[in-house]
């Protein structure tokens, strides 16, 4: 997800391929972490211009796709100034501190997944209601529900999405005895992830030396629970996570793969992650759309045509953002015409074309088409049919104000004790708990 310091992560290190990959990925308009950036809030451009400022973490894309310039071209009285921080767990303390006074926002400020449910139960009063502004059908339904209050109150535009696939190395699957078609793989693990992971246990019946069928057992735990119907929080609010079914089919999932020897034991976003794409140590990944070009960017040149891409398991979704405008801008009509721009259909078709982020706008996927070198990467594989028919039918998943610590507490806490420190599924889990209790203060 453009989520968590794991997502910052992989902002960060895609900076290179910012031509093929998601905007979530590929490093920073503006290399300040925070305070290089001017968050005045606006302000006079000169010369009888306004200046509307944007707040961003890693890299939305608007800059690289050139819409600034051709927003600015449209508007003569605008000027855009765009203040990047690298790190989501820098940005959105910040944000929050300025909101909470009043004053210092950026006229625009993006918000985060992992954060959009804490800015609707807790900052919904200090961000325009943008419901009122736009045809709330272009989006994505369960993307508008995310940024909407209990009493409609819509706090921001959706920009991308990260519905799910599975990438696949096809001469690695080839020597394990397994098929290569990617409509037949997506069939034999269709309906559930565990059925992915039986796919697992016959791969490493004859897996080429050296190598292992999924790069974490996080990953299949992210790309599960992603897709259920409730995980941390019910639609009430109450906090349920160890109670969830979607969590416990995860974290059943996870355990499988981290109590056996299908998994590389990598930790995502980190160098030796990055070096296991290159190396070949792992035959298949849950794959997001944002991840298309971090695989091209890390396999280099020697993967070319040797990764495919197939059906996930179930619909699923990890990353994701929204563009808000606070209340206490002084230019707030300004900010609304430019977060709409932005967000709009045509732009997001856009942003797409320059560096694949998907976008929450259905009306353009039937058009949208990917680079032709990242098609070719990928065998000709219809990414934009698979990842629009996983986002068209991903459910709308309650979301907490602490779902991204809790997730991290799952994830880097106790799937890690598992996986990588020999600790039993039960000891992992307890860890997690105990991690998950100091987040909610328990």
């Amino acid at each position: 997800m453009r989520t968590s310091i794991r997502r910052s992560q992989r902002l960060m290190a895609l900076a290179a391929v910012a031509a093929l990959t998601t905007g979530l990925l590929a490093g920073c308009a503006n290399d300040s972490d925070d305070d290089s950036s001017d968050n005045s809030g606006g302000g006079g451009g000169g010369d009888g211009k306004i200046t509307l400022t944007i707040g961003t973490f890693g890299v939305f894309g608007y800059k690289q796709a050139g819409l600034y310039d051709e927003y600015m071209k449209l508007h003569k009285d605008i000027t855009i100034k765009e203040n990047v921080t690298t790190r989501t767990d820098v940005y959105w303390p910040k944000v929050l501190t300025r909101l909470q006074a009043g004053a210092g926002t950026d006229d625009i400020e993006a918000i985060e997944i992992g954060n959009v449910t804490e800015a609707v139960q807790t900052q919904a009063d200090k961000f325009v209601d943008l419901g009122k502004e736009v045809d709330k059908s272009q989006w994505l339904d369960w993307k508008n529900a995310q940024a909407t209050t209990k009493d409609g109150k819509l706090i921001g535009l959706g920009t991308d999405t990260g519905p799910m696939a599975v990438c696949y190395r096809k001469d690695l699957f080839q020597k394990a005895g397994l098929p290569t078609d990617r409509t037949k793989l997506a069939e034999m693990w269709k309906g559930d992830w565990s059925k992915y992971v039986d796919v697992g246990k016959q791969y490493m019946k004859k897996a080429p030396k050296g190598t292992k069928f999924v790069d974490s057992a996080s990953s299949v735990y992210n790309a599960a629970v992603g897709g259920a119907s409730e995980r941390y929080y019910d639609k009430d609010g109450n906090v349920v996570w160890d109670k969830s079914e979607g969590v416990k089919k995860a974290w059943d999932a996870a355990m499988t793969v981290a109590t056996s020897d299908m998994s590389a034991k990598l930790k995502q976003f980190d160098p030796t992650w990055d070096q296991g794409f290159a190396n070949g140590t792992f035959a298949s990944v849950a794959c997001p759309a944002w991840m298309i070009g971090y695989i091209e960017q890390k396999s280099g040149d020697s993967g070319k045509g040797k990764w495919d891409v197939a059906a996930a398991p179930a619909a699923s979704n990890w990353g994701g953002s929204f563009l808000g405008v606070p209340t206490a801008t002084k230019h707030q009509k300004e900010a609304v015409a430019l977060a709409k721009w932005l967000t709009a259909p045509e732009q997001q078709a856009k942003v797409f074309a320059k560096q694949a982020s998907f976008p929450s706008t259905p009306s353009v996927y039937a058009s949208l088409k990917p680079q032709a070198d990242t098609t070719a990467y990928f065998s000709d594989a219809p990414l934009t049919q698979i990842f629009s028919d996983s986002a068209k039918t991903i459910p709308a998943q309650p979301l907490g104000p602490k779902d991204k610590p809790i997730d991290n507490a799952i994830s880097d806490v106790g799937i890690l004790q598992v996986e990588q420190k020999g600790k039993s599924p039960e000891q992992g889990w307890d860890a997690a708990k105990n991690e998950i209790k100091d987040v909610l203060g328990q």
